[in-house]
């Protein structure tokens, strides 16, 4: 499951997937559409059905993950290569998220925000949390600025425990 901690749209990311959150979903594929048409880019089907499946998802999900749940709706499922390079598109775009600690991708929670953001996910339910990570961002600039450095890409995971999970 994933949930956002700043103020915004949480309709994507309850445990169960309801009848709003089906609006939700389309509602969330309709405003890809529109940004990939804005920025010269297309929604191909395989992209569009992709990002649903994120965007269904009770919580992060794999590649592998991916494939099996599209090999069981479609007749000739898309190759692993095909699916990366689509993850990939989904990236560049701002539309999903990857949590390189598990391997796993999770659903923006404000897309084409152009935000940083910090995840915190539980290991024992595996429940994400998305958080503005602008204060921290700064202060890891200027650690980066003082060795001349310049950052192009933070990705910041924090794992432990939920509220949930710890009592």
């Amino acid at each position: 499951m994933t949930s956002c901690s700043h103020p915004h749209d949480n309709a994507l990311h309850g445990v169960h997937q309801t009848a709003h959150s089906q609006q939700a979903v389309a509602q969330r594929l309709l405003e890809a559409e529109q940004a990939c048409v804005s920025s010269g880019s297309r929604l191909t089907p395989l992209r569009r059905e992709v990002l649903e499946l994120i965007l269904l998802a009770s919580a992060p999900i794999g590649a592998y993950d991916l494939l099996a749940k599209m090999k069981r709706d479609n007749e000739r499922p898309a190759a692993p290569p095909t699916v990366y390079r689509t993850l990939e598109f989904l990236l560049e775009q701002g539309f999903i998220h990857r949590l390189a600690s598990i391997n796993a991708y999770i659903p923006c929670c404000h897309p084409r925000a152009g935000h940083q953001a910090a995840f915190l996910i539980c290991q024992n339910c595996h429940q994400v949390q998305e958080t503005s990570a602008s204060p921290l961002m700064d202060s890891l600039a200027q650690v980066a600025a003082s060795g001349g450095f310049t950052a192009q890409h933070s990705m910041i995971e924090i794992a432990g425990l939920c509220q949930n999970c710890q009592s």
